[in-house]
């Protein structure tokens, strides 16, 4: 077999010599660090998820109609008689939400190691998109079942463009193609879902990719790897701190794989809607445009947004501050590279302050979540019976997008000030010397 594979590398390099160095410097000659951790598998998990994204959509579309009259029966017959229709469709269901899951994990990383900061502001920047995009495709894609609170789910937030002076009114008519949510908006969505964000979604991800192998990646001491000697097994050119991509790290993340498959498994076959989180049950019911259902609210992974947007209040009549607000939470993410002035990388030596900080950054987005998707609600009547449901609700629900929004603040502060005491930072990677 090393024989056959030799020969069939030789012959593909012969016909396409460009390919072999490709694959060497990205593959096989990528060294990164030696010290990655638990929180480094989020991102080969999420490139997983998009292969299983991608494959199961393409078995969707075979089967599914894009008509009002249609969309919801035709999703109903891939589960009820298209065979082994009801898998793919819960696959592709479930993964939308693990998706979300490494992906948040994966840009938390991000944030506690500092990986947004120099060189990798590109890395960052590029990765922000394929979120924003990621979170288009999301929305696009719960609309096409058709059921009630996709239809629901899809008035309200595409009326938060009526909220913009002037055009507004013009623009969610133009997005709509209607006056409600109807065939129009159904082929339009369906023609962006399946084919117009995907391929934006492939090229960001290998742009992202790419500008990752350019600068090399960061790795829990926050410190970058150092050329030999340190008796470097692959040459005093090569990182003597690092350690080649493939075989290590590829092995390394099959067992991550396994592990997550597992659990994406058990939800497939055992709780595929995840109690309501991952299928709302009002999408159970087919779109109707007079029955309102009680708590109109987006999928889990929209909520801490969704929080935010109703969190702000209304000034001058206009909701539009709740849109910035919203809008707002996903730029600043976007500026956490010149937001953060730090010296420091990673929070194993950065100050108590930024620890704490980050701490009450997650618990806001916890937090928000649980306002967003009415936890809150249903909770403050069982706690306090007397309570106000409404007063309570908006008290915390606004203190936790102060704590969100106070996180950027006070992290330019914190940084720009000279208030962060900083640990000794080692000039090497820590770890498996």
């Amino acid at each position: 077999m090393a024989t056959v594979f030799s020969r069939l590398g030789a012959w593909f390099t012969e016909r396409a010599p460009g390919l072999a160095p490709v694959y060497r410097k990205h593959v096989t000659e990528y060294y990164a660090p030696k010290n990655f951790n638990l929180w480094y598998y989020f991102g080969s998990l999420a490139l997983l998820v998009l292969v299983n994204q991608i494959l199961t959509g393409i078995f969707l579309t075979m089967n599914y109609k894009t008509s009002a009259a249609e969309a919801f029966d035709s999703v109903e017959y891939i589960m009820r008689d298209v065979e082994w229709g009801w898998l793919i469709r819960y696959m592709h269901s479930t993964g939308a939400s693990l998706f979300f899951v490494v992906v948040f994990l994966h840009m938390f990383r991000g944030l506690m190691y500092g990986s947004y900061q120099k060189p990798r502001e590109l890395v960052w920047i590029l990765g922000m998109l394929i979120f924003l995009v990621l979170m288009a495709e999301a929305f696009m894609g719960y609309v096409l079942p058709w059921g009630n609170m996709s239809f629901w789910g899809a008035k309200v937030i595409i009326s938060l463009f009526g909220t913009i002076p002037v055009i507004g009114g013009s623009l969610v008519e133009w997005i709509m193609g209607d006056y409600l949510p109807a065939d129009a908006t159904l082929n339009r969505f369906f023609a962006l879902h399946v084919i117009a964000l995907p391929l934006v979604l492939l090229l960001l991800v290998v742009l992202h990719l790419a500008a990752l192998h350019e600068v090399g990646s960061n790795n829990p001491d926050g410190v970058d790897v150092k050329h030999g000697p340190k008796g470097s097994r692959w040459g005093a050119d090569k990182p003597a701190d690092g350690i080649p991509f493939h075989p290590y790290y590829t092995v390394k993340d099959l067992s991550g794989v396994g592990f997550f498959l597992i659990v994406a498994a058990f939800i497939v076959f055992f709780e595929p809607t995840f109690g309501g989180w991952f299928l709302e049950h009002d999408n159970f019911v087919p779109a109707n445009n007079l029955a309102t259902p009680l708590h109109i609210k987006p999928v889990w992974y929209f909520t801490p947004f969704y929080a935010i947007l109703r969190m702000v209040p209304s000034f001058f009549g206009t909701a539009i501050w709740g849109v910035i607000g919203m809008f707002g939470a996903i730029a600043l993410l976007f500026l956490m590279p010149w937001i953060d002035a730090g010296k420091v990388r990673s929070i194993r030596y950065r100050g108590t302050g930024f620890k704490v900080a980050l701490g009450l950054f997650v618990l806001s987005f916890f937090g928000l979540a649980l306002v967003g998707m009415g936890v809150t609600a249903e909770a403050i009547p069982a706690w306090f019976p007397h309570a106000d449901v409404t007063v309570w609700e908006n008290l915390f629900g606004r203190l936790m997008a102060l704590l969100y929004f106070g996180y950027f603040l006070f992290l330019g502060l914190y940084t720009r000030l000279g208030w962060e005491t900083t640990k000794p930072v080692p000039e090497r990677v820590t770890t498996h010397d």
